[in-house]
């Protein structure tokens, strides 16, 4: 997951590789969060779905992230968010 800096980051360069028309216009993103993760993503559309700010806190009963941080219920075990 990226934080707000490093994903500001990665956005540019995901907006970059569209104004490219070469087949390795996501080159530069895809090397940016391989390095910042160490996981070597091959879709660079993924990317942009892992702001951590994106994602509410941990569940309270079984630990995994609310979907979203306004998110009422868990989705993975039900258990109701205590606002």
């Amino acid at each position: 997951m990226l934080d707000d800096g490093e994903f500001k980051e990665a956005k540019r360069l995901y907006n970059e590789g569209y104004k490219n028309a070469n087949h390795e216009r996501f080159k530069s993103l895809l090397d940016y969060y391989n390095t910042l993760t160490g996981f070597n993503e091959t879709e660079a559309a993924a990317i942009m779905h892992h702001q951590i700010s994106q994602y509410g806190p941990n569940c309270e009963k079984c630990g995994r992230p609310y979907r979203t941080p306004k998110a009422a219920i868990c989705a993975s075990c039900g258990n109701k968010r205590v606002a």
